[in-house]
């Protein structure tokens, strides 16, 4: 495992539950309203994947009312707050760039604020890998970063953390070479506790 993902995962095991508290507090957060974009795509029972899916609340929850979801996190502690939260979804523990499905296994793929954890260099094979595991017409739904932020926060929620993204022109540009259409391609700012945050939204169709 690379030191930036051994910082990822000791990370969210020391702040599992602050986080948790953390995130409550966001004011504006839009992924309920890009959630409704994807399910409103979906038939009830579809396969969803949720990379980085954390204590599995609200995303995973609000995906698992309808659908077959599997979970996937680096964090054990956050998979274990996920379990309780969302006892109707399976869950497993995995580096999201390491993952092997099956093609066409999924309808839809989530990642919301989750790609930025991973080493910008490696998003673009990411986004390829996610494109193989959706089947004809499926759906990525991700919230990414826009900053071109790489390397490591030192005191995030009281623990050091890795952040790393591309321009939202790069990551259109990342997305397009991997095989996906954007239905939905927006920037947008929320308020987090400490203030204002920045995320580009996509929604490809493959």
């Amino acid at each position: 495992m690379s030191e930036a993902r051994r910082i990822v995962e000791s990370g969210y095991d020391r702040v599992a539950e602050r986080y948790l508290e953390w995130s409550a507090r966001i004011a504006d957060d839009p992924r309920s309203r890009f959630l409704g974009e994807l399910t409103g795509r979906l038939d009830d029972g579809a396969r969803v994947l949720d990379l980085g899916c954390g204590a599995g609340v609200p995303s995973t929850a609000a995906l698992a009312g309808r659908h077959d979801v599997l979970g996937v996190d680096l964090s054990a502690a956050q998979l274990a707050l996920a379990r309780r939260n969302v006892p109707g979804a399976r869950f497993e523990r995995g580096d999201m760039t390491a993952l092997s499905f099956p093609d066409g296994s999924f309808a839809a793929v989530t990642a919301f604020y989750s790609v930025l954890h991973v080493p910008r260099e490696e998003q673009g094979a990411l986004f390829a890998r996610i494109a193989a595991w959706l089947r004809p017409g499926g759906w990525f739904l991700a919230a990414l970063g826009c900053s071109e932020a790489n390397g490591v926060e030192a005191g995030w929620l009281g623990a050091p953390m890795f952040f790393s993204s591309h321009s939202p022109a790069e990551n259109r540009r990342l997305l397009e070479a991997a095989g996906f259409t954007l239905e939905v391609d927006e920037i947008v700012t929320m308020r987090e506790p400490e203030g204002p945050a920045t995320f580009h939204w996509v929604l490809g169709r493959r």
